[in-house]
This record gives C-alpha cells, structure tokens and sequence, in this order.
C-alpha cells in the first residue's frame, strides 16, 4: 500500500513539473517581464506566481481531504473529472504542437518595485480558474479516499518546490533572446511529449484503484 502511494506521489510531481514546460501566460508574462524589464523583476514575479501555485494545492486538498471524509465514493467523480482536464490538456498539447504560429511574450512594467512585481504574480495566479482544475488532476494522482495525511502533504511539499525552482528557472534561463530562439525551434517537438504524457496521466487516473 506505501508503495501505491509514493507511486501516485512521484506521478503527480511529474504531471505538475511536466505542467510547467508547458508555457501558458503566467510563464509568458514571467519570460517576457524578465526581458523587457530586468531579471530580478521576473523573479519576484516568478516568486508571487509560485506562492499562488502553493495556496492553490493547499486549498484544494484541504478541500478535497474535507469532501472525502464525509463522501468517499466522491472520489471516483473526482478522479474521473481529473482525468478529463488531463486529456484536454493533452489535446491542447497536440494542437499546439500542430500549428506553426508561435506564441507572443507578455510583459508587465511596474518600475523598480519588486514587491509590486510579486503581488501581481500572486494576484495572476489566485485569479487563474484553470489553476484549481489543475490541482484536481495534479492531487488525484496521489489521493484516494483512504490516504493518510502524510500523501498529501508530500504533493504539496514537493509541488511547492518545483514550482519555485521551476518558475525562477525560466526567468534565469529564458531572459536572453539565445533561449527564447531555442526554445520556439523546439517547440513543436516538446508540445508533443507533453501531450504524450498527458495522455498517459490521464489514462493511470482513470483506470487506478479509487
């Protein structure tokens, strides 16, 4: 049974840092606030989104935790809906992988206040709705009804760590134009594996013991 849960744990670490070679806007505004600004402005940025990304996952599995011990059986609804959100991100992948338009840079200018640069990151993330589906998927892989407490402090722990090296990876690596070249010949390719992984997340939630 510990087995079964540090396998669910590493999957769910994987989906979420896999989660993170896929640029949405958050990582678009942290890449293009750290070239058109200056790099430690894409890090406090980088830093309010990661700390967003945290209160996400401990709300949601405060949320989740609360739910399931009074429903269990609810758990099979929500892995189902996790499963669905992981597919659709694997189609997105796909279809993204299959245009040859790029995706533009964003940038957000708020002088040199750095303690600006990081509530906005914080607010961008918070206000995200698709954060919170996220999560679903992301903690589904680790919880079932039965999991000790243990399981999801571990995703939490873990995630929050990878998505802070993560986020302030791209504002150290992807603040030269040299990256942002690289990546966007690459980026075919890598849209591609993402939503080869996707699939594979999707599949495991849905045919794993609930």
């Amino acid at each position: 049974m510990q087995e079964t849960y540090v396998s669910g744990i590493l999957l769910a670490y994987a989906a979420f840092a896999i989660g993170l070679f896929s640029p949405g806007p958050n990582i678009m505004s942290i890449i293009g606030t750290s070239m058109a600004n200056s790099r430690p402005a894409g890090k406090s940025l980088a830093l309010g989104i990661a700390t967003g990304s945290f209160l996400w996952g401990t709300l949601t599995l405060l949320g989740l935790t609360s739910l399931l011990a009074f429903y269990a059986s609810l758990m099979t609804i929500i892995k189902i809906a996790g499963a669905c959100y992981l597919f659709w991100l694997a189609f997105k992948a796909f279809r993204s992988a299959g245009r040859s338009k790029r995706q533009e840079l964003s940038s957000i200018s708020l002088g040199n206040n750095h303690w600006a640069y990081y509530r906005r990151g914080l607010v961008i993330q918070m206000t995200n709705p698709k954060a919170a589906f996220t999560w679903i998927a992301v903690i589904s892989l680790a919880l079932d009804h039965a999991a000790p407490w243990w399981v999801g402090l571990s995703v939490i722990a873990g995630t929050s760590i990878l998505s802070t090296v993560g986020h302030l990876t791209y504002t150290y690596a992807f603040s030269t134009q040299t990256m942002i070249t690289a990546y966007r010949k690459a980026r075919r390719w890598i849209e591609g594996l993402l939503g080869s992984f996707f699939t594979f997340a999707g599949y495991k939630l849905l045919t794993s013991d609930v």
